[in-house]
């Protein structure tokens, strides 16, 4: 005998934790936001850009903590969807400056609507506040969460959808 103690399982640990409740929030939140035809991140920027005053997509990409060409392709593709509009700065002829259109802002109220509602239901694992206050575990097999109660099951990605807050 070696005199050494057994592993501790993964479950005891805080990052393993916080990985697993961050996928299973990552995975209700898609399926929350699916029927508005958008994706979190795209959310993230509906969000910063309701500000009370025009950003530049640089500002935004600074909030968000996100680099100049994921901000470049995620501008692109909410104004392609008709849901933000970009125009050059005034000030600074170098910036572009992004808004939301009413169709944008009506699809971030709605989206909220629904990511807070999904939140509510339990799509965030109870670790995070929902559910109670009771303990949560990662269930064996990276399949959802035990002892939590609610939520999402696992389940295959699903191609997105051309919903709703799609403006053509």
């Amino acid at each position: 005998m070696t005199g050494e103690q057994p592993p501790v399982p993964l479950e005891s640990r805080l990052g393993y934790l916080l990985k697993h409740a961050q996928q299973r929030l990552a995975r209700a939140s898609a399926e929350a936001l699916a029927p508005f035809g958008i994706d979190g991140h795209e959310l993230a920027v509906l969000a910063v850009l309701a500000a009370e005053y025009p950003l530049s997509q640089v500002e935004v990409a600074g909030r968000l903590g996100v680099d100049r060409t994921t901000m470049v392709a995620l501008v692109d593709g909410l104004e392609d969807q008709g849901l933000v509009e970009r125009r050059r700065s005034p000030q600074d002829r170098r910036k572009n400056i992004v808004e939301l259109t009413p169709a944008g802002r009506d699809c971030l109220d709605r989206a909220e609507r629904a990511r807070r509602a999904m939140e509510r239901r339990g799509g965030a694992p109870p670790a995070l506040g929902a559910g109670g206050g009771r303990r949560a575990r990662p269930a064996r097999g990276g399949g959802g969460w035990v002892g939590g109660g609610g939520g999402v099951g696992r389940g295959k990605r699903r191609p997105r959808s051309y919903g709703p807050c799609r403006s053509w």
